[in-house]
C-alpha cells in the first residue's frame, strides 16, 4: 500500500471535503481518501503509486488548489 499527502488550499466546509474526496476517489488506483478540513491535508491511499498529476487534476476539478505535496 502507498500513502501520499497533499496540502489543499480553499476548502472551507464539509461540502468542500466531500467534493475533494469524491473527485480524488475516482483517480485510478486510489483506495481511500481522508481529508482534514482544519489543516487542508488530503491523504491518499492506493495499492501502488498514483500519478500525482492525476490527483492534482482531481483536486482542481473539485475547485481547489494543491499547494504542497
Amino acid at each position: 500500500m502507498t500513502t501520499a499527502t497533499y496540502t489543499v488550499k480553499g476548502m472551507t466546509c464539509g461540502h468542500c471535503v466531500s467534493s475533494v474526496k469524491e473527485e480524488v476517489g475516482e483517480v485510478a488506483g486510489v483506495t481511500r481518501v481522508e481529508v482534514d478540513l482544519a489543516t487542508g491535508l488530503v491523504t491518499v491511499e492506493s495499492e501502488g503509486p498514483v500519478d500525482a498529476a492525476a490527483v492534482t487534476a482531481a483536486v482542481e476539478e473539485a475547485g481547489y488548489e494543491v499547494v504542497d505535496r
